[in-house]
Parts: structure tokens; sequence; C-alpha cells
């Protein structure tokens, strides 16, 4: 059992262990009709980020933009899925979402895959982490991912299940969708198979986060409570090359007692950037449904996630750090961009501070990893979880901060209200003397999940489409999940 204050932390991090602290400054909620009007900008916006900045061509999702670097994987993933909420809210017509959808899949279907190191989209049925533009291969020495093959697994199969008419080019939909998942060696990339140990946990007999042609294995396996929950549901579920619960048991599950813990008086699994708590819930709702871990607890992941959400709130209304501007309304960690990387170089409120590039911010009883860095897609992500406290976050920010953090596509990717370093030559972004840094672009994989998990707070969309899909059905009920929608006839 991780005991509820890690210590020591990075110094310039450290939070101490704390306790629960009364709410100060909490200013009172928006109306509702406020809140609606906000969403709905929100919503299309986001949406317009997918629609209009995905290459249509060979369906390459940018990593980030306005900076043009590659596509990333994951990123597709969310655009699948952002298609059809588009076509559902009216931003666009079904047609139009499922012929761009219908060639996205036939893109990824045909793209060459093999074990050669250049020239190859995938491997085994899985996709390179990120893609080069111009032909959709594996850029650099990245590698093959089995997260973000997920992630775009989880856009494939909503879209699989949302283009349910008798129509030529949706049932080609399905169709793909179909082939590619069942494409997917899941068996290949346990553990056992490979001949060698994880060195985040020896005993692991998980699945592997990815393997390079260069160098074989990576080194880490999806063990304890993260992102990798998806990664099981769809490794277990597939009709083709399942993995056995022992997966789930001695790989992602083997870990959770030792995660448990309780932070600012909410008792829940640690993973301190929110994502962790987010993205396999973007695609499946667990509202209601448990499996043995989470029984024995006594709520479901849902709630898990509500109540990291709710901690980390805490957390910026303590502002133990003393950073610029937390509150109640501006709070927020995850993994984003950031100023840029010093040591003890800046000072804020008499203290000097390390500041981040790209890094996995987030705040939990095992570790903080804060540097003044406010990351909309925290609050953003996690809106169905606890909406009456993240939509008026959102709202907050875009107030304060209007188009120098809200733009056409909706949210920049992260602020900075404490890094007002003018000669700092941030090269991430813009610096004002007053109001901080700002990031200069947008990541597709923040993007998706504000996208998302708002259309699963207005209308529920993407789950209860999700609910219809046998392999989530099916995955889930291998691990041991039940109750809620699982103990419902399948529709």
């Amino acid at each position: 059992m991780r005991r509820n204050c890690f210590l020591p932390v990075l110094a310039l991090l450290a939070s101490g262990c704390v306790g629960v602290s009364p709410p100060r400054d909490v200013p009172p909620p928006p109306a509702p009709a406020a809140v609606e009007a906000f969403s709905e900008d929100l919503t299309q916006r986001t949406f317009r980020y997918f629609w209009e900045t995905t290459d249509t061509r060979m369906c390459l999702a940018p990593d980030r933009w306005p900076s043009r670097t590659f596509s990333s994987i994951a990123a597709t993933g969310f655009a699948l899925t952002a298609y059809g909420i588009g076509a559902e809210r009216g931003y666009v017509t079904r047609e139009e979402a499922a012929k761009r959808t219908r060639d996205c899949l036939k893109f990824y279907w045909d793209a060459p895959q093999g074990a050669a190191a250049k020239d190859i989209t995938g491997y085994k049925g899985f996709f390179y982490h990120f893609l080069k533009y111009d032909d959709g291969t594996r850029h650099a020495t990245t590698e093959l991912s089995t997260v973000d093959t997920t992630l775009f697994l989880g856009g494939a199969l909503f879209a699989q299940s949302y283009y349910d008419r008798d129509d030529p080019v949706e049932a080609e939909i399905r169709d793909l969708a179909e082939r590619i998942y069942r494409r997917v060696e899941w068996d290949w990339a346990l553990r056992g198979g490979t001949g060698t140990k994880a060195r985040n946990y020896p005993e692991s007999q998980g699945i592997t986060m990815g393997w390079k042609p260069e160098d074989g294995w990576q080194p880490a396996d999806w063990v304890g409570y993260n992102e990798g929950m998806l990664v099981y549901i769809l490794a277990l579920g597939s009709p083709t090359h399942p993995v056995g619960k022992a997966a789930w048991d001695k790989g992602w599950a083997a870990r959770l007692d030792e995660d448990w813990g309780s932070y600012y008086g909410y008792e829940h699994l640690q993973f301190e950037p929110l994502f962790g708590h987010q993205y396999s819930h973007v695609w499946v709702d667990f509202r209601g449904i448990q499996v043995e871990f989470m029984r024995g607890k006594g709520i479901d992941y849902f709630e898990n996630s509500r109540r990291a959400t709710l901690s980390q709130r805490a957390y910026g209304i303590d502002n133990p750090n003393d950073w610029k501007e937390y509150s109640g309304d501006l709070w927020g960690w995850t993994a984003s961009d950031g100023p840029k990387y010093s040591r003890d170089e800046y000072t804020v409120n008499g203290k000097l501070r390390t500041f981040f590039t790209y890094t996995a911010r987030g705040v939990s009883s095992v570790r903080v990893v804060d540097d003044g860095t406010i990351v909309p897609t925290a609050a953003g992500g996690s809106i169905p979880f606890a909406p009456e406290v993240t939509i008026p976050a959102l709202m907050a920010m875009r107030d304060r901060y209007g188009d120098r953090v809200y733009d056409k596509y909706g949210f920049k990717d992260a602020f900075n209200p404490s890094f007002t370093f003018t000669q700092a030559d941030s090269r991430t972004g813009p610096v004002d003397p007053k109001l901080g840094w700002v990031a200069a672009d947008h990541l597709g994989i923040d993007q998706g999940p504000i996208l998302a998990m708002m259309e699963n707070h207005r209308s529920g969309l993407v789950w209860r489409t999700m609910r219809k899909n046998p392999h989530i059905r099916r995955g889930l009920e291998r691990i041991g999940f039940t109750g809620g929608w699982l103990d419902q006839p399948q529709q």
C-alpha cells in the first residue's frame, strides 16, 4: 500500500502531506443558459479543429496545430469520434461524415504493415505512434504503440457502431472497422511471449507498451492504474487474437492495492495526470459497472475519476506551492506543453522555480508535478465526472484570458500565469509580462477528450453508441465487469 504522502518529491514541486482544505474564493455558479451557450460554442470549435486540420487524402490528424510536425495515430482516433459527433450535432451532414470516415478507415486498412523500420505504417495490426505527413508511414524511430493503437481503435469501433444504416458507405465503414480490429495481434504483445521482463514490474504477464524494429520490446508494461485500461478491454475482447484474463489480473490490475490512496480527503486510485482517469472513459461508460477491485471499494471507475478530478480542484484551491491565479475556477493538470525547461532560474512569489516544456503534469498523493501551468483539457476531459466544477473552470479560463487561450478551435493546450519572463525566449508560445505564457499550439490528444467528454455529458452519444459494440461488451465481460448497462439485454 502506498503511503498517503510520498516523499521525497521533486524538491520544488513537493506539496507535503495535505488534508482537506475548505474552499475559498469560489465564485457562484454560472447561469444555466450561459453554461449551455458555452458548451455549444466549445463543442463547435473543437469539432472544427478535427474537421479542418485532419488531412483528408490520407486521414492524418495532426499531433499539434498550427505547428506542423507529424500525425498522431491516437489523434486520428479522436478525429473519427469527432466526425460522428459533428454529424449528430448537424455541423456537417451524416453523408459527409460517413464518407470521410470510410476513406479514413480504408487508408489504414490498406496502409503497409510489416517488420521493416521504414516505409511502414504498422506491424501485427498495431500502428506506429507518429506518422509522416507525406505518405502516412512511420515518423523517425517512433514506437509501435499499443495504447495509441487502442485510442485509434476506440474511434474506429465508435464509427462501426454509429454508422448503422442500410447504406453502402456505412456498411463499408462497419466492415473496415471490423477488419482493422480483427487484424491486431494482441497476444503477440504479451510480455510473457517476449522473453524479457518489464522494468516497471518484473512479474508482469501484461501487455507491453510498444515495440521498435531497431531494438525490440519497450521496457515497460501496462501495469497499475493508468490510461491503459482500454488496451485490456480491446485485447480481451478480440475475436481473433485475444489475451487471457491473466493479462489483466497480473498486468494492469496487479498493483491496484498499491495505487489506492487518499488525496485532499478523496479516496481513489492515484494517478497524477488526469488523462489517466479520462482516456478509457471517452469510449466506455463505466457508470454502475464494476469489477472485483472496485466492488471491494464500493465504487465504480466513473466515481474514481470524479474523486480524482475533485482532488485536483481542491489542490488548486489550497495552492500549497503559491502559484499565481490558482483557485476553484482556475485549476487542472495533465500532460501538456509548458513554457520551457529551466531549473532554479526564475523567481515567483519569492521562490526559485523549475519550469518544464512538455511533461506529464499532475497532482496526487504519490507525487506532485506542478510548475504553475494550467491545462484546459484536464477539466475538459473530466466534464461528465464533475460538470458542476469543470464547466465553470473552462468558462473562467475563457472569460479571464479571452482569445489568448480560446480561439477558433477552442482552447490552446496550456497556459502559465506565473511565467511572465519575457526575456526567457520560450519557444513553445508567447509570454506576456502580466498574463504569462500561453501555448502556441492545440494538441489533438488534448482536444479529443474535451469534445468527446462534453458530448458524453450533454447527450451520452459516444457512451450510448459504444454500449452497442459487441467487442467492447465482450472485453468488459471477459475481464469480469458486471452490473449497470452490462446486465441489460444487448441492443
